[in-house]
């Protein structure tokens, strides 16, 4: 075991139970509430061959934990043709159970509505459902009301009556998992036939920026090296229009999901559905296709929205609040890079109507959200979320009130020192490269995938120079370092869109930089890089 390895897995405190997760050692799925209530009513409509439609969500793990569903039910021996998948639309339906629902599971002839990755906050249309005499049940994982709606079953580890904290930082799709977990223990699939459905828990899980540990450890481990053997047409295309080279954490986080959530964003998510879904190659080059140009679109709309905000100037305030006439789809993401550039909780609002504004903020540390949006009420339409992440909608009449609260609100909490919350911590100090290598590259690769409660590796560099320093790129905002140790060893160092104070520095200059290892493979020759985090000049 290489001795920087060992040194880190003694720091974060790892078992072999983390190191080598078992399959065997899943929670027993049975913890989960009203999972008993929801296998009778889906072995009776499997008898009847009833029809049943999965309502889901327009998000990467919406789109994965319908498709787990729907495979669940067929692995389970429902007919493909008495599914049908029901998604949102983020602009006329917003996140939950639409009223469309109603209409559509009477005109399909619907028996049974089960939700994924939604539905515990939806009782009207739970009620209205039960009235029709079709029976509903809710599979979810967001945080529940006191009092839940009447379904069937609302299998949620988060319920507040029978909470299970186990498995409480599930996905949705996670929990989509459970729910066919039980009926192999039921008998009614195959034992072994579930975890191919483990390439799309891992994809959603880790697009929803779920804890990795526990449960989700054992679950993304397996889920990995189900990806990299998947049987999709559709996720094989996506990945290599995509160019994933390496399948780990980044490639999934950065490539593979941003193109599946694109869909929901600036079009319908059943693109996304629909390639998950396929049989059929030139079906799945053409939707991937799809999502190549929709990703595209939304990588442009992003840019230009970002500097438009940076080039008129970023208003005076603790919290930053943005307005403009962008796409719906994107001011989630601008405010998320807002929050990087400025070290500060921002909100982004786009005028969706005449005079009505929605928004998406974006927190970190102790500053909430949801608790924010509470202070504020009497200045908004609606609004809520979590401790990180919320929307909103306002009136225009009403946005500089908003403002004025949402600031004197932040400014009364005297929070001190966020920006740590924002810069990378080191595992640990080097202070030379001796034991840097592929093969330490590679028993790293054991903790994959990466992600909240197993961040990939860091380490600061200290004792070194810059022994030869490149701007690179067609804007030449990139920078290669190359460094050399005490012992006169190299490494060389990324950072793509540099500060300009790093594209300023100069050789023979002391600094410690953070980074994380890379593998450079140039023309079948591999070597050992790293990417710069952040960088202190001595």
């Amino acid at each position: 075991m290489n001795k920087i390895f060992a040194q880190l897995v003694k720091k974060r405190g790892l078992d072999p139970s983390f190191l080598q997760p078992q399959y065997e050692n899943l929670i027993d799925p049975y913890q989960l509430p009203d999972i008993q209530s929801a296998i009778k009513r889906i072995r009776r409509a499997i008898q009847a061959q009833e029809k049943i439609l999965i309502y889901g969500d327009y998000d990467a793990d919406g789109v994965t934990a319908s498709t787990v569903m729907e495979q669940t039910l067929i692995f389970a021996g429902v007919r493909p043709e008495d599914i049908i998948i029901m998604l949102p639309d983020r602009f006329t339906d917003g996140y939950g159970m639409s009223p469309k629902l109603i209409k559509r599971a009477q005109a399909e002839d619907i028996t049974l509505v089960i939700t994924v990755d939604c539905g515990s906050h939806n009782h009207e249309i739970v009620d209205e459902l039960n009235t029709l005499k079709i029976d509903s049940i809710v599979t979810d994982h967001h945080e529940t009301p006191d009092h839940l709606p009447e379904a069937v079953a609302v299998i949620n580890p988060k319920r507040q009556d029978r909470p299970c904290p186990e498995l409480a930082n599930l996905a949705g799709v996670g929990v989509a998992f459970k729910l066919a977990q039980a009926l192999v223990k039921e008998g009614a699939i195959k034992a072994g036939q579930e975890k191919w459905l483990l390439d799309l828990v891992l994809i959603g899980t880790i697009c929803d920026s779920m804890l990795l540990t526990g449960e989700n450890r054992i679950l993304c481990y397996y889920g990995l090296k189900v990806l990299k053997r998947t049987r999709r047409p559709g996720l094989k295309e996506l990945m290599r229009r995509a160019g994933v080279k390496t399948l780990n954490s980044e490639a999934i986080g950065f490539q593979i999901g941003p193109r599946l959530n694109a869909a929901g964003r600036l079009d319908t998510a059943e693109i996304a559905l629909n390639l998950l879904r396929t049989n059929k190659p030139t079906e799945a080059a053409s939707l991937a296709n799809q999502l190549e140009e929709l990703n595209k679109k939304r990588k442009t709309e992003q840019l230009s929205a970002t500097r438009e905000i940076k080039e008129r100037g970023i208003k005076d305030g603790s919290v930053i609040i943005e307005t403009g006439h962008w796409h719906e789809g994107i001011i989630g993401i601008v405010a998320g890079h807002l929050v990087e550039d400025y070290a500060k909780p921002a909100f982004v609002l786009t005028e969706v109507e005449n005079n009505i504004y929605k928004g998406s903020g974006r927190s970190f540390g102790d500053f909430n959200l949801a608790k924010a949006l509470d202070q504020v009420r009497d200045t908004i339409i609606g609004g809520g979320g979590h401790a990180g992440a919320a929307g909103v909608k306002i009136k225009q009449e009403n946005l500089y009130a908003f403002r004025e609260q949402i600031n004197a609100y932040y400014d009364s909490l005297k929070l001190k020192n966020q920006s740590k919350y924002l810069k990378p911590i080191p595992d640990l100090t080097l202070d030379d490269f001796a034991d840097l290598s592929l093969e330490l590259l590679e028993e790293l690769r054991v903790l994959e995938p990466y992600g909240p409660g197993n961040e990939e590796p860091i380490f600061r560099l200290t004792n070194v120079k810059i022994a030869e320093i490149r701007r690179m790129g067609a804007d030449q905002n990139h920078l290669r370092l190359d460094l050399v140790d005490k012992n006169g060893k190299f490494l060389k160092l990324l950072a793509f869109y540099a500060p300009e104070k790093w594209l300023q520095l100069t050789p023979d200059t002391e600094v410690e930089p953070i980074v994380k290892l890379m593998e450079n493979d140039f023309n079948g020759v591999k070597s050992l890089e790293a990417r710069i985090f952040d960088l202190a000049v001595l």
